[in-house]
């Protein structure tokens, strides 16, 4: 199963797919962390990063798992000994990919976006929400990618208005049913982030949890 992630990822990186998302994060980051912010706003900074890298991240994923040809993904699926393992190859392979984009952002804002040094505490639990970032970017690429949508267009069109799905829904009291995207921007710039990062992460990792094992059902014959 390893050996299968690793050519996915290299295969990644070999279709020059990997180009759209780096360009499309870079640009992100540019534009997010042109000026320094201000010594005491390195929660809302390093937060906002975070989020707006969610629909890249969504992309990397979903670019990753279209990169094999639909043939080669069930000779896969045969040689490592079965469909659940060759679903795991590609789920471990697009959140390394994502994990590789979010880190970059999480350094970029650290060294570029703010002016003093966050705090232990902020620094902890900005590490874990671009963790979670890549993982809900995995969830949302993968229920996206051509193995459950075969239509590009629709596949596209899912993607980005699952998004803002995310904050608009997180942006009222019915935040609970999906990823709390604009309740994350609402707690840092509140001030209150260390205080609702226990319940907001739960509720993160619930949906990408969800979100994973969705995508692990509907593949079972696919």
């Amino acid at each position: 199963m390893i050996a299968l992630t690793v050519f996915r990822l290299a295969a990644y990186v070999r279709s020059h797919r990997v180009y759209q998302a780096l360009l499309l994060t870079l640009a992100m980051l540019a534009i997010v962390h042109g000026n320094r912010a201000p010594r005491g706003a390195e929660a809302g900074v390093l937060v906002d990063g975070a989020i707006l890298l969610v629909p890249i991240l969504a992309w990397a994923a979903r670019s990753l798992l279209d990169t094999e040809p639909d043939r080669q993904r069930e000779m896969s699926a045969i040689q490592v000994g079965g469909r659940g393992r060759e679903v795991a190859a590609g789920l471990l392979a697009a959140f390394t990919a994502c994990a590789v984009f979010a880190t970059s952002g999480l350094l970029w804002g650290l060294l570029l976006g703010i002016t003093g040094s966050p705090s232990p505490g902020l620094l902890s639990v900005a590490i874990l929400l671009y963790v979670v970032a890549a993982l809900t970017g995995t969830a949302l690429g993968a229920l996206t990618s051509r193995a459950i949508m075969p239509s590009p267009a629709f596949s596209i069109m899912t993607l980005l208005l699952g998004f803002l799905a995310m904050l608009l829904v997180s942006a009222t009291s019915l935040y609970w049913l999906t990823v709390p995207l604009t309740s994350w921007m609402k707690a840092a710039n509140s001030g209150a982030l260390l205080a609702q990062f226990p319940q907001l992460a739960a509720i993160s990792l619930a949906w990408c949890l969800a979100g994973l094992a969705a995508y692990v059902w509907l593949r079972r014959r696919t």
